[in-house]
C-alpha cells in the first residue's frame, strides 16, 4: 500500500489513523501506518509531554504525528470565562432537566468536568505546539481549517508536514493557497465535525482542486476495499479514526459506551450540534434527541455550546448513563462488532486491500490473484 506520500513519511502503508489514545498511535505505527494523536484534549501540557514520552519509547522508532484544533485568526482578549458569561440561563436550565429527567447525578465535590472546550482555544494549542515541536512529529495535522499562518512557517521550519481536513473543494483549495502540505478530504460519513458531501464525491473533486497536493481520504473507512477504493478515487492514503475506538489497546474508560458501539448498525449516528455547535455525527441518543428537538432551546454557537454541556458530558459518561451515553464516531460503526487488537484491525485492512486489488487485476485481465 505504498505511495509518493508514504515513502516521503517513511510508512510501509499509505494508511494513517487519528486517534485520542497513545497506544493505539503507538500501535498504528508499529504496524507499519501512520499513528496520528489527537490534542485536543490535553490542556495541560505535561500530560501531552508525559504521553507523547510513552509514544517515543513504543512506537520502535516509526514516525507518528499530532492532531490539533486551531482557528486560522483568532479573537484577541477573549478568555474562558468571557464565552462563559455569554450562556444564556434558558439553555443551562435546559442542560440541568434534562440531567434531572435520566437521574445523572452530580459530579463529586472538587471533581472538575474532564472533557473541557479550552483545548478548542488557540493559546491552549499553542501550548500543545511548544510541546510537540521538542519531538520528532513527521506531520502536524489541523482539524479546523488551516492552521495560523505562522504555524505552518514554524512547522515547515523543522521538516514537518502540514495537513488540514476539508469538507469541499472550496476549503481544500483555501489550504493550498495557504501553504498545506496535505488536504484530508472528510466525507458526510466521517465522525466527529463534518460537512454534507460524501466521500465518493468528494474525493476526487479534492484531488482534482489541489492537484498536485497529496490527498488523503477520509470518512467511512474500515475495510481494505474502501482503502483500493480510495486511492483508485486519486488519493494518497487514507485517514480513518472511529475504527480504532473498540480496539484493546483503546481507553474509552466505559464498558457501556464500547459495548453501544459494538451493537450499533451504520444507521445509528447523527449529525448533531449537541456537543460542540457545530455539525459533528456521533452516536444517536436521547441527549441529541433532546437537543436536535424543535421544542428544546436549539444548540448555540461554537464554542458556547461545548462550554454549556461540558459537565452534563462528563457526568453521563462518569456514571454510564445508557439512555444519554454517546460519543463522536463514523458511520463505519456498523463494521465495529468486536473488540479486536490494532495489529488485527490493521491487518484485515490490508488483506483486504489485497483482494480488492487482485479483484480488480482479475476483472482488467492483468493477473491472478497473488
Amino acid at each position: 500500500m505504498q505511495t509518493e506520500l508514504s515513502k516521503q513519511l517513511g510508512v510501509e502503508h499509505a494508511l494513517f489513523g487519528f486517534t485520542p489514545f497513545p497506544a493505539v498511535a503507538a500501535a498504528i505505527s508499529r504496524a507499519g501506518g501512520f499513528g496520528v494523536l489527537g490534542a485536543v484534549r490535553y490542556t495541560a501540557p505535561d500530560d501531552l509531554k508525559r504521553d507523547l514520552d510513552w509514544i517515543e519509547a513504543h512506537a520502535e522508532g516509526r514516525p507518528y504525528g499530532l492532531d490539533v484544533v486551531m482557528p486560522a485568526t483568532k479573537v484577541e482578549g477573549v478568555t474562558e470565562a468571557d464565552v462563559e458569561a455569554m450562556i444564556p440561563q434558558g439553555h443551562r436550565r435546559f442542560v440541568e432537566e434534562t440531567l434531572a429527567k435520566y437521574g445523572v447525578p452530580e459530579l463529586p465535590e472538587g471533581e472538575a468536568s474532564g472533557w473541557r472546550i479550552t483545548g478548542w482555544m488557540e493559546q491552549v494549542a499553542r501550548t500543545q505546539l511548544d510541546v510537540a515541536f521538542d519531538y520528532p512529529i513527521r506531520l502536524l495535522a489541523n482539524a479546523l481549517g488551516s492552521p495560523p499562518a505562522d504555524v505552518v512557517r514554524r512547522a515547515h521550519d523543522r521538516g514537518v508536514l502540514v495537513a488540514a481536513l476539508a469538507g469541499s473543494a472550496r476549503h481544500a483549495r483555501k489550504h493550498r493557497d495557504a501553504g498545506i502540505d496535505i488536504v484530508v478530504a472528510q466525507g458526510y460519513e466521517a465522525g466527529g465535525h463534518t460537512g454534507e458531501i460524501a466521500s465518493m464525491v468528494l474525493t476526487p473533486e479534492v484531488v482534482e482542486a489541489v492537484d498536485p497536493l497529496p490527498v488523503l481520504a477520509a470518512g467511512g473507512i474500515g475495510s481494505g476495499q474502501q482503502v483500493a477504493a480510495a486511492l483508485a478515487l486519486g488519493a494518497q492514503g487514507v485517514w480513518t479514526g472511529s475504527i480504532w475506538l473498540t480496539t484493546t489497546e483503546a481507553d474509552l474508560h466505559s464498558p457501556a459506551l464500547t459495548r453501544k458501539l459494538l451493537a450499533a448498525g451504520s444507521g445509528d449516528t447523527v449529525r448533531s450540534r449537541a456537543l460542540t455547535g457545530k455539525p459533528a455525527r456521533q452516536l444517536r441518543t436521547e441527549w441529541t434527541d433532546a437537543w436536535d428537538d424543535p421544542a428544546g432551546p436549539g444548540t448555540l454557537p461554537m464554542p458556547l455550546q461545548g462550554l454549556l454541556v461540558a459537565e452534563a458530558v462528563s457526568r453521563i459518561q462518569k456514571y454510564e448513563v445508557d439512555p444519554l451515553l454517546g460519543t463522536p464516531v463514523g458511520q463505519i460503526v456498523g463494521r465495529m462488532t468486536s473488540e479486536r487488537s490494532v495489529r488485527a484491525v490493521f491487518d484485515d485492512l490490508t488483506r483486504g486491500f489485497e483482494r480488492a486489488v487482485d479483484r480488480i487485476n482479475r476483472i482488467a485481465g492483468r493477473s491472478g490473484p497473488s
